[in-house]
């Protein structure tokens, strides 16, 4: 097992990414402690994990929270005695231009997927420096690397995304903590149904988002998972700063 008694943290673990992520990991050995705001959620993933006989815990709260994050970090350390891996997968979307996205919309994309990785980032290093090792695994977006039309605050924040994970992996290379990107394509999650969902006619924007794909088709939240494993684990030791597309040929095409 690739993960074998290693303690991961993984934000959003109650669906999409994170959800599938989450069962990975604990497939491959790792304790996984699941964050999110949604309680039921966590639940179901929590149970998927026990019923494979893995180990797990769920912590409900609010990423944007640096009390929160600090202090859950804290607690799982205190529990597990070390922290071996960090994945921010928890994300939100609004839609919207830059003039029609509101201040407080803009703000709330930003509180959970900026500072969602900054905040559990800032926890997460310092006991992965006292260890002298660590992964911390971001989630990007191909669209912070192509761009795309009317949904501003999120692409910009997984523009910060992408810059944040290359200035934190060269900030902290020499105490061998490793920080890297993925970059999914569109992913059939709950956040990428509820963003078609937006739209007064959702399924020529499904079908034109489909069509985008270079492999014509949407990406399952498990391809994006196994790329999160090989970052999280050892198979990646002499990466870092790197920004992994999984998007179905979404940037060549």
């Amino acid at each position: 097992m690739r993960l074998h008694g290693r303690t991961a943290i993984i934000t959003g673990g109650g669906s999409g990414i994170g959800r599938a992520s989450a069962l990975l990991f604990a497939r491959e050995g790792a304790f996984v402690a699941l964050v999110d705001r949604d309680e039921a959620g966590l639940q179901e993933t929590v149970a998927e994990i026990r019923d494979a006989n893995g180990e797990a815990s769920l912590h409900v709260g609010d990423v944007g929270d640096g009390d929160y994050a600090q202090a859950t970090v804290d607690h799982i350390i205190g529990q597990r005695g070390r922290l071996d891996i960090l994945m921010t997968s928890a994300g939100f979307s609004v839609g919207g231009t830059v003039l029609t996205t509101s201040p407080a919309d803009w703000d709330a994309v930003f509180r959970t997927n900026v500072g969602g990785t900054w905040l559990w980032a800032r926890a997460a290093i310092p006991p992965m420096q006292q260890q002298g090792k660590g992964s911390i695994v971001t989630v990007a977006s191909q669209l912070a690397i192509a761009g795309g039309k009317g949904n501003s605050a999120y692409i910009a924040s997984k523009g910060a995304i992408v810059s944040l994970t290359r200035t934190m992996a060269v900030d902290f290379a020499t105490d061998g903590i490793r920080v890297n990107a993925i970059a999914p394509g569109a992913i059939d999650t709950p956040l990428l149904r509820r963003s078609f969902a937006r739209h007064a006619d959702p399924d020529p924007v499904r079908e034109a988002s489909r069509n985008r794909h270079a492999m014509k088709r949407f990406g399952e939240a498990v391809e994006v998972a196994e790329a999160a494993l090989f970052l999280a684990s050892d198979a990646s030791s002499f990466t870092t700063g790197t920004v992994l597309p999984v998007d179905g040929g979404w940037l060549a095409a």
